[in-house]
């Protein structure tokens, strides 16, 4: 006689299906549905490669005299984009100015966060005269003119390129502290800061563990964008003279070739491309960044 076979209960249901909410993953759709920011993405990904990559795959010196000078793009397959006015060849001196302008914009993109979160995080937490105090020093740095500031602190100094992201980023972190200052003064009074304050934590990991981490999706945003305002400033300073001499940036060699730019186009239109593409694309990734951390404006 065939026993029955048993049958599961609703009680006998196991409870622990479904599926749980992460808010950097849903994050992340939000972001792969922006199609403007994917491509950013791809883009910004493609640079990288190529200034990463390309100097293991196209050995040539960017300093090195290797044809005539003024060869024009495609006119010789030794040097596919041309050489500038000393004979040099402009692939490689892009290949290797692409890690230049990536180093210097991600290395000033990070100082200007680190001053700015740690002036605005203090200035937002404590409140009264150390708001004070600090926001008068933010107003004063921000109305100095950026570009003319980070000029005179690259000539008091010499024209390396750490002194040229310490001075972009000296001069671009009033609007990260501003930001940060904005996002501690609405998550301080919160409820689960004042239980943490309640169990005696201290006011250091109150701002780093608790405060901090839940800021950071607008911080990024603006990191992402900084890193774009960053790669202009640096190529802005080498194009009057005012980069490192020893290495090669987009801006650099904009800066050598805008005397012959009527002459020969490609000089400044190459490295200009770059230097555009580039900035494009971590606009995008930062506005698709924007859009997925901000629930607003996941549904535009």
């Amino acid at each position: 006689m065939s026993q029955p076979e048993p049958t599961l209960l609703i009680d006998e249901v196991p409870t622990d299906v479904t599926p749980t909410y992460s808010p950097m993953r849903e994050a992340w759709r939000m972001f792969l549905r922006n199609k403007a920011a994917v491509l950013g993405l791809i883009l910004f990904t493609i640079v990288l490669l190529f200034s990463l990559l390309g100097p293991f795959l196209y050995k040539v010196d960017p300093f090195k005299i290797v044809w005539q000078p003024f060869t024009p793009p495609g006119e010789s397959p030794t040097v596919p984009l041309g050489t500038n006015h000393l004979g040099r060849d402009m692939l490689a001196g892009l290949i290797d100015g692409g890690d230049t302008t990536l180093l210097v914009g991600a290395m000033a993109a990070a100082i200007t966060v680190i001053i700015g979160i740690l002036v605005g995080a203090l200035a937002g937490y404590y409140g009264g005269w150390v708001d004070e105090v600090l926001m008068r020093v933010t107003e004063f740095f921000q109305v100095l003119p950026p570009l003319l500031f980070a000029m005179v602190i690259v000539a008091l100094f010499s024209p390396k390129l750490l002194t040229i992201a310490i001075a972009i980023g000296v001069v671009s972190w009033p609007q990260t502290a501003r930001l940060t200052r904005g996002e501690f003064l609405k998550i301080k009074n919160l409820e689960y800061v004042s239980a943490a304050r309640a169990i005696g934590t201290s006011d250091a990991s109150i701002i780093r563990d608790v405060i901090l981490p839940n800021a950071l999706p607008p911080l990024i945003v603006s990191a992402t964008l900084i890193i774009g305002v960053s790669i202009l400033f640096e190529a802005g300073l080498s194009f009057l003279g005012l980069g490192d001499p020893n290495v090669v940036s987009w801006g650099s060699m904009i800066g050598e070739g805008r005397s012959n730019m009527l002459d020969a186009w490609w000089l400044v239109t190459i490295p200009g491309i770059a230097i555009f593409l580039t900035v494009l694309s971590i606009s995008l990734i930062g506005d698709g960044l924007n859009d997925a951390f901000n629930p607003k404006l996941r549904d535009r």
